[in-house]
């Protein structure tokens, strides 16, 4: 065998392996083992505390032995699964007769066969991926996402009183401030973020075909609903009473959509820091030691917006790739879902990725005033509006016998270059009361930012 065939096949697991490998403490195979145990362990906790067919209570300390089988898992037993399941080539199987065998060694022998009683492997696999992917989310990917957007913030309160060119259909346009377009995507995001944290995670426990037929035949009496929603719950997860074998998964594909979604914004966000960048707006601060072309060595090269935006796009398509399949299985059971969902680590690695060169990306930039402040003196015909505006103002109070003030402007400035001079001296000749020719005459592109500074405290944090 060929030393390159050992070699990782993902990025993420070779070249970017130690910018997500906090993923794979939830999203990897062996931490969806661990979940599954965790599910098996508490479901033989239920059983006994509910005394079904015979059994007694644990105690105390067996209960914690059992669930030091979940906070214990470590290599030997990664390495005993995958023994077991090159034999049984089945994972949950593979599980199962893992926790039978340390029930053994912990001298419970008597509790076997209540290991996956009444279970199909979707109820263990359904209530597993959801609590790796919740905890993938909130301990990992969300963290990042708002450690993004404090980043952000910080830069958009601090330049809020920049003044910008602004640039619609990438043509010059009413000036705004550096700060206050930072401010936007800022709020888009937490408005956003908002969103994926009312995701709610859901899961069912509920036999082969949702009906707790196994359950009910081996025992009429008991209340299986209501132990099914106990286990659910006292997983921290939602319970879902209707279900298929499966969990729907509509949880899933809002969450994946949501985030998707945020990777959208902040491609954008990308793309608007990479142009500004090309613009001279921002400065890129050198990296020690860092090269930007194998061939120019002036070049300081905006990568970590680039890889960003790579990374964002490869995010996406998975994840509406898995929010569009994972809501369809045919009749009451396929398994088209068992290979979709293990993507979602790679999935949410590569929106970790993007959001760790986002953040480094933002902490090697600086905006250029000097730039910004000689593109604003270059467009003094963006004032066409505020004058226009103004005589407009002025007509409706009787100050002012101009017949159309936009035609006026737009024979002035469109598609010309206005100087200083010659604007003052238009507006100096206009029909216009005092006070309002005042304003004009002081006006320049770079004051010429209207509330722009003000509206940057809505993302201000108290």
């Amino acid at each position: 065998m060929s030393p390159l065939s050992t070699q990782p096949l993902s990025p993420l697991d070779g070249r970017y392996q130690h910018q997500v490998a906090a993923l794979g403490e939830h999203l990897s195979e062996a931490g969806l083992n661990r979940a599954r145990i965790q599910v098996e362990v508490e479901w033989i906790i239920h059983l006994t505390e509910a005394g079904l067919f015979g059994a007694r209570r644990l105690t105390a300390e067996e209960t914690r032995q059992l669930r030091a089988l979940v906070t214990d898992f470590g290599d030997d037993d990664i390495a005993d699964l995958a023994r077991r399941e090159a034999v049984t080539r089945h994972d949950v199987k593979a599980v199962e007769y893992l926790v039978r065998d340390r029930l053994a060694g912990l001298g419970l022998t008597e509790l076997a066969e209540l290991t996956h009683f009444a279970c199909t492997s979707e109820d263990i696999n359904n209530l597993a991926y959801a609590l790796t992917i919740r905890a993938a989310v909130r301990d990992v990917w969300m963290p990042r996402a708002r450690s993004v957007v404090e980043t952000l913030r910080g830069l958009a309160v601090g330049l809020r009183d920049v003044p910008m060119l602004a640039h619609t259909h990438g043509q010059p346009a009413t000036p705004t401030t550096m700060g206050k377009e930072l401010a936007v995507t800022v709020h888009r995001i937490e408005l956003l973020l908002a969103t994926v944290e009312e995701v709610e995670y859901r899961g069912k426990f509920s036999g082969a075909t949702g009906t707790f037929s196994a359950h009910l035949a081996a025992d009429p009496d008991h209340d299986w609903i209501a132990a099914s929603r106990d286990v659910v719950t006292g997983l921290g997860l939602t319970w879902n009473p209707l279900t298929t074998q499966i969990e729907s998964h509509d949880w899933q594909a809002q969450l994946y959509q949501r985030i998707s979604h945020v990777g959208r914004v902040l491609h954008n966000l990308c793309t608007d820091i990479w142009t500004y960048i090309s613009m001279g707006y921002f400065r890129q601060i050198p990296q020690p030691g860092a090269t930007g072309s194998s061939t120019m060595p002036h070049k300081i090269n905006p990568i970590r917006f680039e890889n960003a935006e790579a990374n964002l796009e490869l995010a996406s398509a998975l994840l509406d790739s898995l929010a569009a399949t994972l809501v369809t299985s045919r009749l009451q059971r396929d398994l088209t879902d068992s290979t979709t969902q293990r993507n979602i680590g790679v999935a949410l690695g590569h929106s970790l990725l993007a959001l760790d060169n986002i953040e480094k990306g933002l902490g090697e930039i600086a905006v250029d005033e000097e730039a910004l402040a000689r593109d604003l003196d270059a467009n003094w015909e963006v004032l066409g509006e505020a004058i226009q505006t103004v005589v407009r103002a002025e007509i409706t109070a009787g100050r002012s016998s101009i017949a159309d003030p936009y035609a006026m402007l737009k024979e002035l400035t469109r598609g010309h270059r206005v100087g200083a001079d010659a604007l003052r001296e238009f507006v100096d000749g206009l029909d216009i009361g005092d006070d309002a020719k005042r304003r004009l005459l002081a006006l320049t592109p770079a004051a010429y930012v209207g509330a722009a500074s003000a509206l940057v405290a809505y993302i201000e944090r108290d």
